[in-house]
């Protein structure tokens, strides 16, 4: 419903002619900030891209389509189904899969695997056989036709929607208003990425080939890594790593407690803020395990509010993820005037004019250009999954425990949150996380590397019982072992995107030709990936991120090798270490106090101290760059 009034909103040509009246007229435009410019100009690109220039006839159709491409994902969402279903095996093929989960299958003396979801992916691990495994290889990434035809419905109509409105694709469209500005300057990134990321999948794949060649018999020699193999061989050589490691209690050393204690810790170091745990009113929160944090800066008081909500319970989404469920803001003075206007029949109800144009909710004072002006505090909820008993149902002495994966994705989305809460925009529309897609992952995917830093985890890795401090070297094992097929992982990254460009660019839809998703899927794969794919797979029709990511999938990736950058040249170099106050003080000022209210090449440009190169023009070189720059560990 938001969707489809939005839509409407940015085809309503008055609205539309004011702001374009406003932007014609010099004394209006000089009197605005840099911000207003800024929004004026996204609202000015949301119209454009909406075909507002447009027959109110086409207007009309862009809506319907809009909702059409709309509905069409929701239906390839939820309507995603495999070709084949299920696979039968006597249970004598599948030695090395898990006896129990093989009880589990087993009807009637046949085991049926499920060929999506777990099952098939443990036996795509497990199972020694090779055979078998390519069975469930071909089935796992073969999706049905009524999933491809689905998927193939979406992006012709994508393609219609973008040259409705004026673009030669719907990767255009999208990339308008994004730091890549054109599918060109994507593909640039990426395939400088593979380019550099090849030397290190190379030598992972040796390494998996000569764990097979250990496997041969003696008259049998291979020389190949297939597609059903990849998944086998990278599970034995990761469970010969973790066999050697020594870090089987890790989790011992991260209570919730201690790592929200040490997150304040470090926020403070950096940043000047730190955490401050506050009792809800009745009612204030939505599940009695949700609790609220204060964030309180040493110079502006308070300045935010999060809500945890961090433990699995029924019903509740599986995904961590960061909301902002009030965006910050300044609240201007005619605001507080309407506000005291309209309590006039209940003068005490709040206790200033900011409160009561804030509907009672936290309000803050900052400094401006102008001096002083009153702010709307943001607002984060911070979703978890952690699968334990939160403390209202917790009867033991034990504390929430967290593995090291859980750490990181708490510092992630830690990261996120950090955006919102030290953004120092005047207007909604820019603040915090509203930035361009290819910027947004940045503060979180920065925030994973400070989970591994020794000095942070000297801050608060303690354990449980006996307050032993954690040895970091048994993290740096558990950093090492998860990174060891990082080739294979950023390679299959590189792909996706690829993909992902492809599907949405001009070639794909011509005049009086459909959509061939299996041809050029295949053709990607065959071109970049160093594992051949098998002929007859139609694995596009699980790639269930082109709804919500359609032409920035590359997005995320793109932000890890920024972040990895900035880990190693800001934060890494300085002489305290990653919790240099002077590198928190830089990162702070140059890239999460302007949210999306400046360009992002400025931000990074800022940040890396290179606001003259190619990197501030932010062109295709830059892409270029940043593909160049790879993901290091």
């Amino acid at each position: 419903m938001m969707f489809q009034y939005m839509n409407v909103l940015n085809t309503t040509p008055v609205l539309h002619e004011q702001l374009q009246k406003a932007l014609s007229i010099p004394e209006v435009t000089s009197s605005w900030t840099e911000q207003e410019k800024v929004v004026a100009n996204i609202l000015a690109r949301d119209f454009s891209k909406s075909a507002i220039d447009l027959p109110e006839g086409d207007r009309q159709s862009f809506v319907e389509l809009s909702d059409s491409v709309s509905q069409l994902g929701s239906q390839f969402m939820d309507e995603m189904e495999p070709a084949k279903s299920v696979i039968e095996f006597p249970s004598s093929k599948l030695k090395g899969m898990d006896p129990m989960i093989v009880r589990q299958l087993t009807h009637w003396g046949s085991v049926s695997i499920p060929t999506a979801g777990m099952p098939a992916n443990l036996a795509l691990r497990t199972v020694e056989d090779p055979d078998v495994r390519r069975e469930i290889y071909m089935a796992n990434r073969t999706a049905s036709k009524d999933s491809v035809r689905r998927l193939e419905q979406m992006l012709e109509e994508r393609s219609q929607l973008a040259h409705l409105s004026g673009f030669d694709s719907f990767g255009h469209l999208t990339l308008a208003d994004k730091m890549a500005k054109t599918p060109e300057a994507v593909n640039k990134f990426l395939k400088a990425l593979h380019e550099q990321n090849q030397s290190q999948s190379k030598a992972e794949l040796q390494d998996l080939l000569e764990l097979k060649r250990s496997d041969a018999r003696a008259n049998n020699f291979p020389n190949l890594i297939t597609a059903w193999d990849r998944d086998y061989y990278s599970a034995k050589l990761l469970s010969s790593l973790e066999y050697r490691s020594r870090n089987d209690h890790l989790s011992a050393y991260f209570s919730l407690g201690t790592v929200m204690q040490g997150l304040s810790r470090l926020f403070q170091r950096l940043y000047g803020i730190r955490l401050v745990p506050r009792e809800t009113q009745p009612g204030e929160t939505w599940n009695a395990d949700v609790r609220r944090l204060d964030v309180v800066d040493d110079t502006e008081g308070h300045i935010a509010v999060i809500y945890c909500d961090l433990f699995q319970r029924a019903g509740k989404s599986p995904n961590p993820a960061h909301f902002t469920v009030r965006c910050s803001r300044q609240i201007s003075e005619e605001e507080q005037v309407e506000a005291r206007q309209a309590a006039v029949s209940e003068p005490d109800l709040f206790p200033s004019d900011a409160d009561a144009a804030n509907d009672g909710l936290p309000v803050g004072i900052r400094k401006t250009e102008e001096g002083q002006a009153i702010f709307q505090l943001p607002t984060i909820a911070l979703i978890c999954d952690f699968a334990f008993q939160s403390p209202s149902r917790n009867t033991s002495s034990r504390p929430a425990l967290l593995s090291f994966r859980e750490v990181q994705t708490l510092f992630h989305e830690m990261g996120h949150a950090l955006h919102s809460i030290c953004g120092r925009t005047t207007l909604q529309n820019v603040s915090g996380t509203r930035c361009a897609t290819d910027f947004a992952e940045l503060p979180s995917v920065l925030m994973e590397h400070f989970a591994a830093a020794p000095e942070v985890l000297g801050l608060f890795a303690r354990h449980w019982e006996t307050g032993a401090p954690l040895d970091p070297s048994l993290v740096k094992e558990r950093v090492d072992i998860e990174k060891r097929l990082q080739g294979a992982e950023a390679e299959g990254q590189v792909l996706m995107s690829l993909l992902d460009q492809a599907y949405h660019s001009p070639d794909v839809v011509r005049p009086g030709m459909k959509v061939d998703s299996t041809k050029i899927y295949h053709s990607i794969w065959n071109k970049y990936s160093s594992v051949p794919e098998p002929a007859g797979t139609t694995w596009q029709g699980f790639f269930g991120h082109l709804v919500g990511y359609g032409a920035t999938y590359y997005a995320y990736l793109f932000d890890r090798v920024i972040a990895g950058k900035i880990w190693r040249d800001v934060f890494q170099r300085r002489s305290g270490g990653a919790i240099d106050e002077r590198a928190g003080r830089l990162f702070r000022d140059e890239v999460l106090r302007w949210g999306g209210g400046r360009d992002g090449w400025q931000c990074i440009a800022g940040a890396l101290k290179d606001k003259e190169g190619i990197l501030a023009e932010g062109k295709d070189g830059a892409m270029e760059i940043v593909g160049q720059w790879g993901l290091k560990n």
